[in-house]
């Protein structure tokens, strides 16, 4: 009786072996695996907003009297704005900053003796925010004008932004997600395979540089704003499976 059981034990373990090993032999021969593929979605824009800053100063010994000299000039640039099409609600001035000129004082002998009180500087400045670029730009270029009417007018260079933005990266992600499956689809049919799900997709970094400029990718993403004209890209990764 112990050896029939022996036996009959012997012979199912055999039949799962054999089992077993075939469906090892089935599945070596079955093409199964998984494609990584990254695709680039891109494109050129044109700003749409613009951002322009500049500073006035004026110094004088006598406090007030410095504060009345910064309140004339400013009136003077408020009206030459306007004059140019700057309307009050692009327009708007900053509070005005103040600082002690002072120089060091030396002896004779060289020797540090303290400050020399030079008078008061108190600046101010300016920000235009605006959706005509054009006119804004042109304003910008022109504002040495101010210079003929007494005024010493520091400008910076304006700045560009694009207020359509997260429309724009949507459409983008769009673009780099068909790209890159159109580049699975691809690999799979030379392969022999067919394209099976979407496993998982990972956004890569948003850029946006200057049209046909040498500006590098950064790994936190670029963000140029001193060109009107730009370029946007990023990137998908998508990993499919394959059977």
């Amino acid at each position: 009786m112990k050896n029939n059981l022996t036996a009959t034990i012997f012979s199912i373990a055999i039949i799962i072996a054999a089992f077993l090993l075939g469906n090892s032999i089935m599945n070596r021969n079955k093409t199964d695996g998984t494609i990584s593929v990254t695709g680039l979605g891109k494109t050129n824009f044109t700003s749409d907003l613009i951002v322009w800053e500049g500073s006035f100063s004026k110094e004088n010994s006598d406090l007030q009297q410095a504060y009345s000299d910064l309140e004339k000039d400013k009136k003077v640039i408020s009206d030459y704005l306007k004059s140019k099409g700057i309307t009050d609600e692009e327009l708007v001035f900053d509070a005005v900053k103040s600082r002690k000129n002072t120089r060091a004082k030396y002896s004779d002998s060289g020797k540090y003796i303290g400050n020399e009180f030079l008078g008061y500087i108190l600046t101010q400045s300016i920000q235009v925010e605006s959706k005509d670029v054009e006119k804004v730009e042109d304003i910008s270029r022109e504002v040495t004008e101010l210079l003929n009417k007494g005024i010493q007018f520091y400008s910076q260079p304006p700045r560009y932004y694009y207020t359509q933005l997260s429309d724009l990266k949507i459409e983008m992600i769009s673009q780099a997600t068909a790209d890159a499956r159109q580049r699975a689809e691809r690999i799979s049919e030379n392969s022999g395979g067919t394209l099976g799900k979407l496993l998982s997709a990972k956004m890569g970094v948003f850029q946006i540089t200057g049209q046909n400029s040498n500006e590098e990718y950064s790994w936190g993403g670029t963000y140029n704003t001193s060109s009107k004209e730009k370029t946007a890209s990023i990137t998908m990764k998508l990993d499919y499976e394959v059977d």
